[in-house]
């Protein structure tokens, strides 16, 4: 098994990696100022489900799919653009009819979890980063490798869900302040669906 320094070592990269802006972590931060911070959490717990998917993936071999075949690469990062774009559209269409302040949130914690779990595995992208970024810190002379990638998923997954967590809780934290009256919530809808396109956007542009 990886020694305490590699592991440590890992969990820095990480931390940092978490850091850095992405779909994810933009996808928490709207979700959380739109609606909360369970709500934001909800979507962390989400995302970082998939990521066991992800990881999975390359503990068997099954990411080199995604890295060797074109077609796959494209219908899944389609599929990924088109739930955000869908997502947009829900963003464009709320009314401020729809908006009530005593209810903060309009999706219960297991559809926003279910929103986290297909933004993060419909993302084609995730599983080529893993395929080429977990197998740099495990080792033969240690032991069979696919324990190894599903330690080092597991050790991921735990600094993504501490620099999620607290993206969700500052930003739902904001999200309260922001959205005191139905016109603020009307705009900060409109942003959110601005922000889904541009990742959709972003999503199709990607190549393997």
């Amino acid at each position: 098994m990886l020694s305490l320094e590699t592991s440590a070592t890992f969990f820095l990269a990480s931390f940092v990696l978490a850091l850095a802006p992405g779909p994810d972590n933009i996808f928490v931060l709207t979700q959380a100022a739109l609606r909360g911070k369970i709500a934001g959490l909800a979507v962390t717990f989400g995302l970082c489900t998939g990521l066991i998917v992800h990881t999975t993936a390359v503990a068997l071999g099954i990411a080199v799919i995604f890295k060797t075949s074109a077609v796959a690469f494209t219908i899944l990062k389609s599929l990924g653009a088109c739930y955000l774009l869908y997502l947009a559209w829900q963003a464009f269409r709320t009314s401020a009819g729809s908006l009530s302040l005593g209810n903060k949130s309009d999706l219960s914690v297991a559809r926003l979890y279910r929103r986290g779990i297909i933004m993060n595995i419909t993302n084609p992208k995730v599983s080529i980063f893993f395929l080429a970024f977990l197998p740099q810190f495990a080792s033969p002379a240690r032991g069979p490798l696919t324990p190894q990638i599903i330690y080092l998923g597991l050790i991921f997954i735990m600094a993504t869900i501490l620099v999620f967590g607290t993206i969700a809780f500052l930003a739902g934290t904001l999200g309260e302040w922001l959205t005191r009256s139905t016109r603020t919530r009307m705009i900060t809808n409109r942003i959110a669906g601005g922000i889904f396109v541009c990742l959709a956007l972003k999503i199709l542009t990607l190549r393997q």
